[in-house]
């Protein structure tokens, strides 16, 4: 492994242990420090949730840049977002201000993450190389959960403190990155990380790849919001349980993120869409059926069906990790290797688009005709992602 790959692997480490200090425990803060309710809260997911339509806005106007530049840009932002929240507690709307900010950083370097990631591989099997950077991600993501439990258990964190020692530590570790960013630069001579667009580009050659964003989507939303809030809602369980599931979650991620990888290059991006397809359907599926019982209240709320409940939100989480595969896939049907950035941040946007669309009409669907139709009806569009799947030619230029 190269010095620019190991230097590229801290700073996804490092990327991932500050967004577990932060994104996790902003809801908490929110109540803390704010009192919000249920009204502000729904509020601020509009700040936190538009950088992810701008994103292809910024990389678009500074692509002149290249993607290291651009990447040092969010990570400042990220830093100066997060950090002014943690040195002191500002009015509600400054607070959003600062929110803004910070998620903009962050939204801004997805796309540029993976981007950068799969230009360093120089070589190397992609979908083992994948796999690899998931899993150092998700391993210092779960590294910062437990910080976090322990912190706020005996007291080293909290909310209602003039200075949130965690968000200025999270700062802190965006500068640190920020810095490792420049040395990267430094080591990167080759112009196969600088992309040529002047703005977005749409083909219609990435078609599956959009349709396959589309859709993550509105499973995503449903993954991050309705999937919680059966085991919060319908079955009264408190933070402590949800914090201990994804801690679970995570632990299975470490292992199960590299196989996904290994995976590809073994299979291929055919079966693997095939596999994350029936994931999908099979995991809402179920969370359907069991949600039906616990709102109609004709399953038992404890026991077996609790456990049952507890397995396939793990599941889920697992689904949402086979993300990579379709980042595989565009970087299987590239045209040029110039498209790949802006591919990246138009599927951001994309997904963004229908995550906001869709958190309205699920809590719709949920009050109005009942928690399971949220479910099957994720599981109904997820047929879409099995058609992706068979129409996509195994030995053809879109088969990795």
């Amino acid at each position: 492994m190269n010095r620019e790959l190991k230097l590229f692997f801290i700073i996804l480490a490092l990327t991932a242990f500050g967004l577990g200090l932060t994104n996790d425990v902003l809801s908490n803060y929110f109540k803390d420090a704010y009192q919000v309710t249920a009204y502000q809260r729904g509020l601020i997911e509009f700040p936190r949730e538009l950088p992810g339509l701008l994103c292809i806005v910024v990389i678009a106007a500074l692509t002149f840049l290249g993607d290291i530049k651009i990447a040092m840009i969010a990570q400042i932002l990220s830093a100066l977002g997060i950090a002014a929240l943690g040195f002191f507690t500002p009015t509600f709307t400054v607070m959003l201000i600062f929110i803004f900010i910070n998620s903009l950083g962050m939204h801004t370097f997805f796309p540029l993450q993976e981007s950068i990631g799969l230009s360093l591989l120089k070589g190397q099997p992609v979908g083992k190389m994948m796999g690899l950077y998931k899993g150092v991600f998700t391993a210092f993501q779960l590294s910062a959960a437990l910080i976090v439990f322990f912190g706020f258990k005996y007291g080293l964190f909290s909310f209602i403190t003039e200075t949130k020692l965690i968000f200025i530590i999270a700062g802190a570790i965006f500068i640190v990155i920020f810095v490792l960013l420049i040395v990267l630069d430094s080591f990167v001579k080759n112009t196969e990380i600088k992309h040529e667009q002047t703005s977005f580009i749409y083909r219609k050659e990435y078609n599956l790849y959009y349709i396959l964003v589309i859709l993550y989507g509105v499973q995503k939303q449903i993954m991050i919001v309705f999937g919680p809030w059966v085991l919060i809602d319908l079955l009264n369980k408190k933070a402590d349980t949800i914090a201990l599931l994804a801690v679970i979650g995570g632990l299975v991620g470490v292992f199960f993120i590299p196989a996904i990888g290994r995976w590809i290059d073994r299979f291929g991006i055919k079966k693997l869409l095939y596999a994350d397809a029936l994931s999908f359907i099979g995991v809402y599926l179920l969370y359907g059926f069991l949600s039906a019982g616990f709102f109609q209240q004709t399953i038992a709320l404890t026991g077996i069906p609790v456990l049952l409940a507890y397995l396939v939100f793990i599941l889920d989480r697992m689904s949402s990790q086979m993300g990579i595969i379709r980042t595989v896939y565009l970087k299987s049907i590239l045209i040029k290797n110039a498209d790949l950035t802006p591919t990246l941040s138009l599927g951001i946007s994309m997904d963004h688009v229908v995550s906001i669309i869709c958190a309205y009409t699920g809590g719709i669907i949920w009050k109005v005709w009942g928690p399971q139709y949220i479910f099957f009806l994720a599981a109904g569009l997820s047929l879409i992602n099995l058609y992706v799947a068979v129409i996509v030619k195994k030995g053809s230029k879109n088969e990795y």
